[in-house]
């Protein structure tokens, strides 16, 4: 597979343990290739009677899986995780063509997702399991299929892992399915918050991991080559369209300047193109509303005062089939006051706001003052303030000496806006089970009456 010449022909839909065509419609969409700009799928919303196929073959197939003793299903996720280990450059491809992240990155995101894998299946035998209907974004509607295939492949029931397109109205009849036991949404602010009120009408429990404008403090004692390793890697990940990143790069006034020049140079270094090339690190945003969404906060930026040091442009690479691809260079912003747009609202691309500060207190008050808490970030030498500053920090992950590393054995979630339940780590299985409490008598029954 190369740039420019995927198509995909095959239904987006899959249930009962095969790819299918909706049985109703709630509207349609179109996927685009980031990286040209042309349309590579077009597929039908599931409308309520498919939403309810879907839950009823889940339902069906919790049966079949939550018999199984928990080696079989161990077994099972082993071999879903090796399937993905061997097919991880073909993944990882319709990946990187589906999404325009580079395929450098996108096969970390396939080795994080066996990973995931091989440490539930050591968790498998404690407990029934859960089937699942998965809506993916309509952004991004194929990759899932892949996922769904290798599970079959696998050996799990037919049913148990499910996939129905489409967008806010298809999320709505799952919400608001009566056999849904349980929500979970990763997105935007304003739409988890539909979620929630939707999912309370059922009385269901949701997972929310939502937005962030997360912190990363940078103290003069840090080891500058690392802050700036760490300062990228908190930014343009993904073009930036990283919910966790460190986008509010806080740097003690005493080296701020050497700090700026430094991740200046190494952002101008940045390869931007072609995502499936192996030297590219930068490939193009999602989609042209969101790149135009992007450029136009880099606009608002320079109007209320912050300088553009670098980048922040529609970029058109060389390559004529990218040319309608959704480009930008990184920016990077200094000059950047607390109460600006771009320091306040999540952006969600490749743009790094620089602000300076003077105390601990200081820039930890700075820090919290945000609506957010999905995650943050502090460098130094001295180990004793990082944790008393991670201690204040109101946000669900923090990363000391490091930025954006996501091993599958470390919870994941957000505090305030950001959301609440857990991803990753053991205590995630606490958010997908019930507890269920069981007292039994074997002597007789004392009684007051």
């Amino acid at each position: 597979m190369s740039t420019g010449a995927y198509v995909e022909s095959q239904p987006l839909n899959y249930r009962g343990g095969a790819r299918v065509e909706p049985v109703d419609a709630a509207g349609s969409e179109r996927a685009f290739e980031p990286a040209t700009g042309r349309v590579i799928a077009t597929f039908a919303c599931s409308g309520e009677k498919e939403v309810n196929l879907a839950v009823q073959n889940a339902k069906a197939a919790f049966k079949v899986w939550s018999q199984k003793s928990g080696m079989e299903r161990s077994r099972i996720l082993l071999e879903a995780a090796k399937i993905i280990r061997e097919r991880k450059d073909e993944i990882a491809t319709v990946e990187t063509i589906n999404n325009g992240k580079s395929v450098f990155e996108a096969r970390w995101d396939i080795d994080t997702s066996w990973q995931c894998l091989e440490y539930y299946a050591g968790l498998a035998g404690s407990m029934a399991g859960n089937s699942m209907v998965f809506k993916p974004s309509p952004f991004t509607p194929i990759s899932a299929l892949l996922l769904a295939e290798i599970y079959t492949e696998a050996g799990v029931p037919s049913g148990l892992f499910n996939v129905v397109q489409g967008g806010a109205a298809t999320g709505q009849f799952l919400c608001q399915h009566p056999d849904v036991a349980k929500v979970s949404f990763t997105g935007s602010v304003p739409t988890g918050m539909k979620i929630m009120e939707m999912s309370a009408k059922g009385i269901k429990p949701v997972t929310l991991e939502l937005g962030g404008k997360s912190p990363l403090i940078i103290f003069s004692d840090c080891n500058m080559e690392n802050a700036v390793k760490g300062a990228l890697m908190a930014n343009f990940l993904t073009q930036g369209q990283v919910c966790c990143n460190g986008t509010r790069v806080f740097v003690q006034k005493e080296i701020v300047d050497e700090f700026t020049k430094e991740v200046v140079k190494q952002v101008q270094k940045i390869k931007i193109g072609d995502p499936l090339l192996e030297d590219t690190r930068m490939g193009p945003l999602i989609n042209k509303p969101h790149l135009e969404r992007v450029l136009g906060f880099v606009k608002s930026a320079k109007e209320q005062g912050a300088k553009v040091l670098c980048g922040g442009d529609a970029y058109v690479p060389k390559d004529p089939k990218l040319k309608d691809g959704y480009y930008m260079t990184p920016c990077i912003l200094t000059n950047c006051r607390d109460d600006m747009t771009c320091v306040k609202e999540e952006i969600f691309g490749p743009v790094m706001s620089i602000l300076s500060f003077d105390t601990e207190a200081e820039v930890l008050e700075r820090a919290n003052d945000t609506t957010f808490g999905l995650a943050a970030g502090v460098f130094t030498r001295d180990i004793q303030r990082a944790h008393r500053v991670v201690a204040e920090l109101q946000a669900g992950t923090c990363y000391i000496n490091n930025y954006n590393v996501s091993p599958v054995e470390l919870p994941f979630g957000g505090y305030k806006k950001s959301g609440f339940g857990r991803e990753n780590g053991r205590v995630t299985i606490e958010y997908y089970s019930q507890l269920k409490t069981v007292c039994v008598e074997m002597g007789d029954v004392e009684s007051v009456f």
